[in-house]
């Protein structure tokens, strides 16, 4: 007879000996407050306060620079402040308009990143701005203020006239001379041409008396000078040197019925 099937082993059998393995169940137990001690309590809490305390001047510094960098970015790099208008103020000689495309600010752009020096230099390149300062005015204003050239004296060129300032530095050109400037007569007006500053050193010189009497200050040389003034008279000036002696002994002599005055040697005057 053939033996029967053999019986297979139930789990925590072994093989021959019939023992059981023993089932190990594990239970988490919350520990309660009791069980760590006051000492390593009060240990941990001044950690805690520790590492809070090196930590908040980090997350002060870190949420500072997220706020400035927040204000530079809408600032510089969007148009909430851009350029809303371009206010210009002192201008007579030139049009707001013509100031404004000179300074070629674009409309919209931010106005913490408009260059005003160079908005400036762009504005003083206009022959009658002598002066230029610009500023912004927040949230949206760019103002631009100039001050213009002061005519001193006019210089006959063909049928028009062109206006000097002091400097020599020529700012317009007019079908008429205006009225109440004086005139230089000069060929090659200009601030480097050695005639146009003779005649002006000239007109600076001259006394309000003397003055009120020209017509015109023709410079045909350096050293040849010539002051024409009402009532078809002549004074013979010379150089330019020595203006305000030459003045006070000119403006001595215009109440005498003479034609000709010669103070281009003010120790020697001639006259007739």
């Amino acid at each position: 007879m053939s033996p029967g099937p053999a019986r297979g082993r139930t789990p925590g059998q072994e093989g021959g000996g019939g023992r059981r393995n023993p089932v190990r169940q594990w239970q988490l137990v919350r520990a309660g407050a009791d069980a760590v001690p006051p000492s390593t309590r009060r240990f941990m809490a001044r950690a805690r306060r520790r590492r809070m305390r090196a930590a908040l001047p980090w997350a002060v510094a870190a949420g500072v620079l997220a706020l400035a960098g927040l204000v530079a970015w809408t600032v510089l790099g969007t148009g909430l402040f851009g350029v809303r208008e371009v206010r210009v103020v002192g201008a007579h000689l030139v049009t707001p308009v013509e100031v404004r495309d000179a300074a070629a600010v674009p409309d919209a752009a931010p106005l913490a990143r408009v260059d005003l020096s160079a908005t400036a230099r762009r504005v003083r390149a206009l022959a009658p701005v002598e002066r230029v300062t610009v500023r912004r005015d927040w949230p949206g204003t760019l103002v631009i203020r100039v001050v213009e050239r002061t005519p001193v004296a006019v210089v006959p060129k063909g049928e028009r006239f062109v206006v000097l300032d002091r400097t020599g530095v020529v700012f317009q050109d007019l079908p008429r001379a205006p009225a109440g400037l004086p005139e230089i007569r000069v060929g090659a007006p200009a601030p480097d041409d050695p005639g146009t500053r003779a005649g002006l050193a000239v007109l600076a010189a001259l006394s309000p008396r003397l003055r009120a009497e020209l017509v015109s200050v023709d410079v045909a040389g350096l050293a040849r000078i010539t002051l024409r003034l009402r009532g078809d008279r002549t004074v013979f000036w010379g150089d330019a040197t020595r203006g305000a002696d030459k003045s006070t002994v000119a403006t001595a002599l215009l109440g005498r019925k003479v034609d000709t005055i010669d103070v281009s040697a003010p120790d020697v005057v001639t006259y007739q």
